[in-house]
């Protein structure tokens, strides 16, 4: 006689029901990890992609990737003069969200790479090519569902997609999509005309306002286009990349240009601590302890059943009892039925997975040693359930077998 054939032999019905319910609740178990190990795999990816060795950044803050930080476009040619310094980029970025014309929302974050030193060449293209001209072109993540070739009306420009990488997602969960420096940088500061109008107005008006308002041609020349005016400069950038030459110490170069009282720079390691801990440190810890509630609930639950179970076998359990079946026979058999039924119901956590965790909006990322941590759990609460069943089917009295 065996209690988990007999329980799919003469109810198979709730037996199946109830390993489809486990299966479940394992399937969210295990998009929870996926989740969170996509978090940060998002978070990271971006920065990484980028192959920096050092990031320049504002002055005590905390990095583009954790909080808004501007530092001057010149600070590129003078990180270029330090020794050891085999490479330095500007990098830009924003998030944008605009409507294409067949009225589908288009949201991402507009990186802006250093042309021509950076053309995109390393990041992952699986389609097209790097870019190839300092204007009107643009890469864009596969996630943003846009074709190849396609045509984007950004600000006063279009922009055509010339390559689609994969797996480049900002922090936040934004498809990436990257243009050159001074394409991202026009597109994020453009504004309608009339704010033109009433910015130079302002301006001028500043100059009549001041000593300076006594020279007409002065006056005249405040009202021009912003760029035509040395004096305000070209627009600030989100940091500079760094990369070192072969053989030369990365600490040695890091603590030279920490000398720079304008400046805070960090390593590549530092920039991953900085966003772990802080850009999408409580989304992890939410989403783990989340999982965590999950892996509890489930052990309670499959306890309960495996409970409920052997109570309505006891009368059997009693009967075996009393015909002299030993006790490990008993006990083994429970044990079994506690396995089978977190078995079936991780088998089908994992094809459930499989199917289901392509369509998440958010990256889910679910390796073997995720599948076989979970089968470590699952087996352990397998074994944990089953003493509990073990516990009443020892209190079983054989007596009440003749009594009835």
């Amino acid at each position: 006689m065996n209690l988990s054939l007999r329980d799919i032999r003469h109810d198979s019905s709730r037996f199946l029901l109830t390993a489809v319910g486990l299966g479940l609740l394992l399937t969210v178990v295990l998009a929870m990890t996926g989740i969170y190990n996509g978090i940060i795999k998002d978070a990271t990816a971006l920065p990484d992609s980028l192959g920096a060795d050092l990031w320049i950044v504002q002055r005590d803050t905390r990095g583009p990737f954790a909080e808004l930080t501007r530092v001057s476009s010149d600070l590129e040619e003078r990180a270029r003069a330090v020794p050891g310094v085999a490479r330095a980029r500007s990098y830009v970025s924003h998030t944008i969200q605009r409507q294409l014309p067949n009225g589908r929302p288009l949201r991402f974050t507009a990186v802006g790479l250093s042309w021509p030193d950076d053309l995109g060449g390393g990041l992952p293209i699986i389609k097209g090519r790097p870019l190839a001209q300092p204007h009107y072109e643009c890469l864009v993540d596969s996630s943003l569902g846009l074709a190849l070739g396609q045509r984007i009306p950004l600000g006063r420009d279009v922009y055509t997609v010339v390559g689609i990488t994969d797996g480049l997602l900002a922090s936040g969960g934004d498809p990436a999509a990257f243009f050159t420096l001074s394409d991202a940088q026009r597109i994020q500061n453009d504004v309608s005309n009339e704010a033109i109008r009433l910015d130079r107005e302002a301006r001028s008006a500043r100059v009549r306002q001041s000593a300076l308002g006594r020279d007409p041609e002065l006056v005249r020349f405040s009202g021009k286009n912003a760029q035509l005016i040395p004096a305000l400069g070209p627009s600030p950038v989100s940091a500079v990349m760094l990369n070192v030459d072969p053989g030369v110490s990365l600490d040695t170069v890091q603590a030279r240009l920490q000398g720079w009282q304008d400046v805070t720079v960090y390593s590549q390691a530092e920039q991953h601590a900085l966003i772990l801990g802080g850009v999408v440190e409580k989304t992890r810890l939410q989403i783990g302890l989340f999982r965590g509630l999950l892996v509890v609930i489930s052990a309670i639950l499959m306890g309960l059943i495996i409970y409920t179970m052997t109570v309505d076998k006891i009368h059997s359990i009693a009967l075996l009892k009393l015909l002299g079946a030993r006790m490990s026979v008993i006990l083994g058999m429970i044990l079994e039925e506690a396995l089978l039924l977190g078995g079936i119901a991780y088998v089908l956590a994992v094809i459930l997975g499989n199917f289901a965790f392509d369509i998440f909006p958010r990256r889910v990322v679910i390796e073997n040693e995720h599948r076989l941590a979970l089968l470590v759990i699952v087996t352990a609460i397998s074994v944990a359930s089953s003493a509990i069943g073990m516990k009443k089917a020892l209190a079983a009295d054989p007596n009440e077998v003749l009594a009835a």
